[in-house]
């Protein structure tokens, strides 16, 4: 069921990137364009907000997810030096190339050069991340192995 959901869910948004025309990078240079400013994007974005703030509400009165046992929040909730690497990172990418993961994504059927080396890019640079972190935590865990437990190093990656 959960997996099902998941596929409606992803197969709404991208409908939803394409009839908006999310998907075209030119639209979203128009949004960050101060001189010939598009705000489609914008619209787009109120468009959402009004989607998701009552779904956000009406689920944190719930005692738990409807698919789930327990809500997951994320175990890191401080700002630091690789969050604001990755947000200027991903800000750079975005204002560079009009594209950021989910329409990318959405737009891969188009074939097209320069989204297709967005996409070898971006899966690179998450599977770089991966690496880095992975070794990192090898590391601590050879260097302290009495410890760290294996759910510890599994909790780590994951906040990571």
């Amino acid at each position: 069921m959960k997996a099902a959901v998941a596929l409606v869910a992803g197969l709404l948004f991208g409908a939803g990137l394409m009839l908006s025309g999310m998907t075209n990078p030119a639209r979203v240079i128009g949004f960050l364009d101060v001189q010939a400013w598009d705000p489609t994007l914008m619209f787009v974005m109120g468009g959402a907000l009004l989607v998701t703030t009552p779904v956000f509400a009406w689920a944190k009165r719930r005692e738990r997810p409807v698919l789930e046992a327990t809500f997951y929040a994320p175990m890191k909730t401080q700002v630091d030096h690789r969050l604001l690497l990755g947000a200027a990172l991903f800000g750079a990418g975005w204002g560079l190339s009009g594209l950021c993961p989910g329409p990318a994504l959405v737009s891969l059927p188009t074939a097209r050069v320069g989204l297709l080396a967005f996409v070898a890019v971006m899966l690179a640079g998450l599977f770089a991340v991966r690496a880095w972190d992975t070794r990192r935590l090898m590391r601590q865990l050879a260097a302290a192995p009495s410890r760290i437990s294996e759910d510890e190093m599994a909790d780590r990656m994951r906040a990571e």
